[in-house]
């Protein structure tokens, strides 16, 4: 659990009843005088690129309540990603799979989160265990999405539609603002980035010959399933595009628990490449995404936090079936790109794929190569 910033708070709280039930939808008038707000959690415990996504809503909320103390859960690793966020006054880390795993331990930690006193907690991704564990710390406002998740535990259960994809995950959290009655104004995801990480990632720069200033590209070939890796002979073949026509250096970026994958890469690749497979935090990797000219990715977490630090990024996704495109999923930026190509499938079979991703194989390494051209300013 960390805290962040302190603020002076000055609250006037009704006693007026609280209404209950879906559909209920209260005027901003009503809301604000007649439910107590002045401590609010909002938890997304889900993925790396879900919570980047999440921050316009996290900075809508301290706008729309700027005295209340604001509180995030997420999962371990994600704090890194919250750190130093001034809308933010306590990153709370829920750890199911290790620290808070356990009935015992859950229960310390449901004993915890009650001693916190919070009014109302914002659900932007509902589960189960979250709403069974904010019902169960006597939060008395609990608003989410009815995702068929134990939504009986909620106060105010929200129609889920994200399913049908007609808009970007980043407005159907600010949906939840809405639903609330404000009116909350749609901002880019910004990720800010801490000192010591820009230190750390200097130096990780250094040590790989890449000079301070010098302009650099990062490759990542990595996703979390089959159904949304770009062919890694395509990723070599672009590498060596970049290297040889740009004149720039193209570095291989991934996680060591997919460090097989950019060893490939590299055993495909004709020109010489920069290669960063190590441990490193999220707060290190967006450091050394800031630095970075351009990432290119394949649709994951990474591609999130290198356009929240508002470097340009080429995102390319295979998938388009409702709710799973980039119509919901691309990067959000002034400079980011999602590149798509429609191969007329109904139905997306995900890694069970019938044609061999035809989707991923249709777009080409020209296509991409064109697009980062344009984002690096070059003719």
């Amino acid at each position: 659990m960390y805290g962040n910033n302190k603020r002076k708070r000055n609250f006037v709280c009704d006693k007026k009843g609280i209404r209950v039930g879906e559909g209920l939808k209260p005027s901003p008038t009503e809301f604000r005088g007649g439910y107590c707000m002045k401590r609010i959690l909002i938890t997304r415990t889900d993925r790396i690129g879900d919570v980047v996504l999440s921050l316009p809503a996290i900075k809508a909320a301290r706008k729309a309540f700027p005295d209340a103390y604001i509180a995030v859960m997420v999962q371990p690793r994600i704090y890194d990603i919250l750190k130093g966020n001034p809308y933010i006054d306590e990153v709370i880390i829920y750890d199911k799979n290790k620290k808070h795993k356990g009935a015992l331990k859950s229960f310390n930690f449901i004993k915890w989160l009650r001693s916190k006193k919070f009014d109302m907690v914002l659900n932007l991704h509902s589960t189960k265990r979250i709403n069974l564990l904010c019902f169960l710390a006597g939060i008395p406002r609990r608003i989410g999405y009815a995702r068929g998740k134990a939504d009986f535990l909620l106060t105010d259960r929200i129609k889920y539609a994200k399913k049908s994809g007609e808009k970007h995950e980043a407005e159907y959290s600010l949906d939840i603002l809405r639903y609330m009655g404000t009116n909350p104004e749609y901002s880019n995801p910004f990720i800010y980035v801490q000192n010591e990480d820009e230190k750390k990632s200097a130096e990780m720069l250094a040590s790989l010959g890449i000079k301070n200033g010098e302009r650099f590209i990062i490759l990542h070939p990595g996703a979390s399933c089959l159904s949304k890796m770009w062919p890694l002979e395509n990723f070599a073949k672009l590498g060596d595009m970049l290297i040889k026509d740009l004149k720039i250096k193209a570095m291989i970026n991934l996680a060591p628990g997919q460090k097989n994958l950019g060893e490939k890469v590299r055993g495909l690749m004709k020109e010489k490449c920069v290669f960063f497979c190590d441990q490193t935090t999220l707060g290190e990797l967006a450091a050394l995404f800031k630095k970075a000219s351009l990432v290119i990715s394949n649709d994951s977490g990474p591609v999130h936090i290198a356009a929240g630090v508002e470097t340009p990024v080429i995102s390319i996704f295979g998938r388009n079936q409702k709710g799973l495109s980039p119509v919901r999923w691309r990067p959000l930026g002034d400079k980011a790109i999602a590149i798509h190509k429609d191969v007329g499938c109904i139905e997306c079979l995900a890694h069970d794929c019938k044609k061999g991703f035809l989707c991923l194989r249709a777009i080409t390494v020209e296509d991409v190569f064109k697009e980062a051209k344009k984002l690096l300013e070059i003719s």
